[in-house]
């Protein structure tokens, strides 16, 4: 039986302070599997990348490179750069420097993958057949509470959903992205799009897919990278039986992330809409920020601030990275949280 190999591509911006026990925890997570870890150090001021080449210097055995790409570049240029310097692989582990893999974790998450690739291997099945391209496992935050990690697609509906009710729309699937359902953690399940603080991604999918749009510096990468594969074919599944621990998962963003969170969503949602459409959905986002506004909620007002800037409908353009590739954004999330009130 051939084993498996990963790449398991790291992300990271000062963070020394959480990112030695994500190593710690990769041996046990990724039982099972032949791994090699590439970590990208987005100009990191603190020790980081030094913390992380001792601890390759300290694990002989481990297959581990850093990655300097010389700027704080965002997370979708990081996975770029270390995807590109890594060896071959079956499917890319992409992880948040805060991360704790639980013993197993991504065998039972490379299970889902190698099932659907041997669906598609299989002559019976027409070439049309939808593919698993990412896996996402069950999220626990430090305190081992289930976090809501699975989403739905946006939608003008759910965008007015969200200004209504806030994370009460998830509770009913045509108002609200977030999946707040617990028993749909319990068991296997497509979604839309998950967060992106672990997602296990196919080879063929990052093939078929090519890069990450680099336009979005942070906030909706994740999203545009699981609709855009979701277009070609490849679902997103979570594996139920798959544990990770996200230590931030919970935290609250500043105004200015709050106001990226924000833009991204409308500069997303506009590749994908026609004009018509999207200055709804910046009606719902407007709508759902300027009451909080109102109430002196500081990242809301920074938020209709930018929302009523000129432009900002203005379709955004693809990245030279994923241009290059014959990405089409235009056709049919190492970040923070993507906290809803």
């Amino acid at each position: 039986m051939v084993v498996p190999d990963i790449a398991v591509v790291v992300v990271t911006w000062n963070s020394a302070g959480v990112v030695g026990g994500l190593l710690d925890s990769l041996a046990a997570g990724l039982e099972g599997l032949n791994w090699q870890l590439t970590v990208a150090d987005n100009a990191s001021a603190d020790e980081t990348a030094a913390l992380v080449e001792r601890w390759s210097d300290e694990h002989p055995g481990a297959r581990c490179r850093v990655v300097h790409t010389g700027g704080n570049l965002g997370y979708a240029a990081g996975i770029n750069a270390a995807l590109a310097k890594s060896d071959p692989y079956d499917a890319a582990l992409l992880l948040n420097p805060d991360i704790r893999l639980h013993p197993g974790c991504v065998r039972r998450m490379y299970d889902l993958i190698d099932a659907s690739q041997a669906d598609a291997r299989d002559q019976a099945v027409a070439p049309t057949h939808p593919r698993t391209g990412i896996v996402v496992p069950r999220i626990l935050d430090e305190a081992g509470n289930l976090a809501h990690s699975l989403r739905r697609e946006p939608t003008l509906l759910r965008a007015l959903g969200e200004a209504a009710l806030g994370a009460r729309a998830g509770r009913f699937a045509p108002l609200g992205e977030l999946v707040v359902d617990e028993a749909a953690y319990s068991r296997p399940a497509v979604a839309d799009w998950a967060t992106g603080a672990v997602l296990l991604v196919s080879g063929s999918c990052l093939r078929d897919c090519g890069p990450w749009d680099e336009s979005f510096f942070l906030y909706s990468e994740e999203t545009e990278y699981a609709l855009r594969a979701r277009d070609r074919g490849y679902l997103t599944r979570l594996a139920p039986q798959a544990t990770a621990t996200h230590l931030g998962g919970e935290s609250k963003v500043s105004p200015e992330l709050w106001t990226l969170l924000m833009s991204n969503r409308i500069r997303l949602y506009r590749r994908r809409h026609a004009l018509p459409a999207s200055v709804a959905y910046w009606g719902a986002a407007l709508l759902r920020e300027t009451p909080r506004a109102v109430l002196g909620q500081q990242r809301s007002r920074r938020a209709v601030r930018t929302l009523l800037s000129p432009g900002r409908l203005a379709s955004p353009p693809v990245s030279p990275t994923a241009a290059a590739a014959g990405t089409d954004t235009g056709s049919p999330a190492q970040a923070p949280p993507d906290p809803r009130d």
